[in-house]
């Protein structure tokens, strides 16, 4: 088990001590990463590499490894007469790297380049150095982290075994190296502005909320930087922008995240058809840049970037989609009953106008957008800081930039009207106080600095996130994100134990995962019970139950006696039956954490899944490195 892997890893550490060999070296001098390693000619001489060991071959007289790091990988011979001048030093030293080094030990290597008679380029070592011990077990290698909530939890697992996962980040990296390149060459200064605010401003969100102790007051983190940014072209910058962390205490799924990373910029004297244009120059430029194409593939779609993208206004969208036209609404209460009558499901009916267009347009309209289009003419109450329209001052100068679905940029020219400001603000400060938590507080102090003059400005902010899980086809934002908030496992260092009732076709995943002791499968043998335990099939003559109504009765019996002895986790599912039919059994069993478990299934997009005890079967899988650690 994994306690006994630990344990004869902590053994050749102690023998390589023994052996003079530094466990945790101070640094190590490199001369090429194994990508620049592995561009060399075969001819050059003294070239130091190192990585990580990720496979390893030991073929007697020779052993060869192959070292990985963030970039590259490359193949290293240690020769047993070849490791120092002194053959029986070369020799121990040989014997020590073949008994002692594991995969996923680190070490270092000084060589020479060559071929083999593959053809491989190769490091033939003339020394190596140990730099570090992997105590864990490492994922298997034909395997690799497949599951999405273990690669989610455990990043650097997914980083070392998974390229794809690799070159996302890299994406991530260059694309926002670009793209602060981009601005700083037009002429943009990067800013930082308060996380910690007194007020949530700058978005339609629902905030965390916190406390201040030294200053004994209520405080938030910022759902959005832009009333800070707006309130620098007050102090006489021209443009400005910033990576900015914010915080929306909101839904989750596959498109948002509660923790993420947005870019905004604000720019005196444009209007939102200026940041339109220079919206279109900036993405394509830096897409190209960290791609090299303007076309992509996602989903099996072909999303191009290349183009003219079309203008549609946000009424009519809404109009194609849902059939209703929201200008014939100009009060909540008749829009509220036109979507009723339509028989579209709303998650907040009760409230304001501007959230039911808005819920109404990402129900019905924006989920049928693949190409790159511009989203304009946004009514008045979805936009409380967005100018009014010459035109029609019912709506705003505002569009938002939609790909495949998802919104990726949000801009408009800007409210500069201090007047005009507080009324929308008041306003907004009413819906709140009628229950409408989204909606915006009164913030006083913008409005002060307001006061003392804006020019025309256009601002514009885009999710950094999704923006990457756009490019690099990732189905989900916590794919893009290095370390994603997840919710603990619970006490799995203690004593939980976990009970599934599963099908056959769930056993023959299971026989693997059952190994750990503290999982108890029960799993439907024609009319017998059979206890899976420590990956061996055992008739259990106690659950010799007949039929279903049985199978359940004695899995009740054995819950309450495992809540008795106070271990904390029950789970139960049937072949072919929902998940959501565990819900019935939660009364009846009394477990702890069955809803809590059910959630995270769903988090998971297991409810996707066909088999749902295969499902179950995944999930025990996803716990099972970080209850046997």
């Amino acid at each position: 088990m994994a306690q006994d892997y630990r344990q004869v890893r902590l053994g050749k550490l102690e023998d390589l001590v023994a052996a003079g060999v530094h466990p945790h070296p101070e640094r190590y001098e490199r001369t090429h990463t194994l990508a620049e390693a592995a561009a060399l000619d075969e001819t050059v001489r003294g070239v130091r590499v190192a990585g990580r060991v990720i496979a390893k071959r030991d073929m007697g007289k020779n052993v060869f490894v192959k070292l990985q790091d963030f970039d590259g990988a490359l193949q290293v011979m240690l020769a047993r007469d070849a490791l120092a001048e002194d053959p029986e030093e070369s020799a121990r030293q040989h014997k020590l790297f073949s008994k002692k080094v594991d995969l996923w030990d680190f070490v270092g290597v000084e060589g020479d380049m060559f071929r083999t008679r593959t053809g491989e380029l190769t490091v033939r070592a003339r020394g190596w150095s140990f730099l570090g011990k992997c105590l864990q077990p490492p994922p298997e290698k034909r395997l690799g982290i497949h599951d999405t909530e273990l690669a989610w939890r455990q990043r650097y697992l997914d980083l070392v075994t998974n390229p794809q996962s690799r070159e996302r980040f890299r994406l991530r990296t260059a694309l926002v190296r670009a793209i602060r390149a981009a601005l700083d060459r037009e002429g943009f200064q990067e800013v930082e502005t308060p996380v910690l605010c007194n007020k949530a401003s700058g978005a339609l969100a629902r905030p965390f909320v916190s406390h201040h102790n030294a200053l004994d007051m209520p405080v938030v983190l910022r759902i959005a930087p832009e009333t800070y940014l707006k309130r620098l072209i007050v102090a006489g910058y021209d443009r400005v922008y910033e990576f900015a962390r914010c915080f929306r205490n909101e839904g989750m799924d596959p498109s948002h995240l509660q923790d993420f990373t947005m870019l905004e910029y604000y720019v005196a004297y444009w209007n939102y058809e200026d940041n339109m244009r220079f919206t279109e120059r900036l993405l394509r430029e830096v897409i190209q840049e960290a791609l090299g194409t303007l076309r992509i593939e996602r989903g099996g779609r072909t999303i191009d970037f290349s183009g003219e993208w079309p203008r549609r206004s946000l009424r009519e969208v809404i109009e194609e989609h849902a059939g209703i036209d929201i200008d014939a609404h100009p009060d909540a209460d008749s829009l509220r009953a036109a979507i009723v009558a339509r028989g579209v499901e709303l998650e907040n009916p009760g409230a304001g106008r501007g959230s039911l267009i808005d819920q109404l347009y990402k129900k019905t309209a924006r989920g049928q957008l693949i190409q790159p289009t511009f989203i304009i003419r946004h009514p008045r109450d979805l936009s409380p800081l967005a100018r009014a329209s010459d035109d029609d001052p019912r709506t705003v100068d505002r569009f938002q930039l939609v790909v495949d679905t998802w919104e990726v940029v949000n801009a408009y020219s800007e409210l500069v009207d201090p007047i005009d400001q507080r009324e929308r603000l008041v306003e907004q400060a009413g819906l709140k106080a009628a229950g409408d938590d989204e909606a915006m507080e009164l913030d006083e102090d913008y409005l002060l600095a307001m006061e003392h003059g804006m020019p025309p400005i256009s601002g514009w902010g885009m999710g950094i996130d999704r923006i990457v899980a756009l490019l690099s086809d990732a189905p989900n934002l916590r794919d893009v994100v290095w370390f994603p908030l997840m919710k603990p496992l619970g006490n799995i260092g203690g004593a939980p134990r976990t009970v599934l009732w599963a099908g056959e076709e769930a056993l023959a995943l299971g026989l693997y995962l059952a190994d750990p002791p503290w999982l108890e499968v029960y799993a439907l043998d024609g009319e017998r019970v059979r206890h899976v335990s420590r990956g061996q099939q055992q008739p259990n003559k106690k659950a010799r139950k007949k039929g279903e109504e049985g199978v359940l009765a004695f899995l009740r019996e054995r819950a309450r006696a495992l809540a008795n002895e106070g271990i904390g986790r029950e789970l139960f599912v049937g072949e072919g039956r929902p998940l959501a039919a565990l819900h019935e059994l939660l009364p009846a069993v009394g477990g702890v954490g069955l809803a809590d478990l059910l959630a995270r299934l769903s988090e998971s997009k297991f409810l996707a899944v066909e088999n749902q005890a295969r499902a179950l079967a995944r999930y025990v899988a996803a716990l099972r490195s970080e209850v046997e650690a």
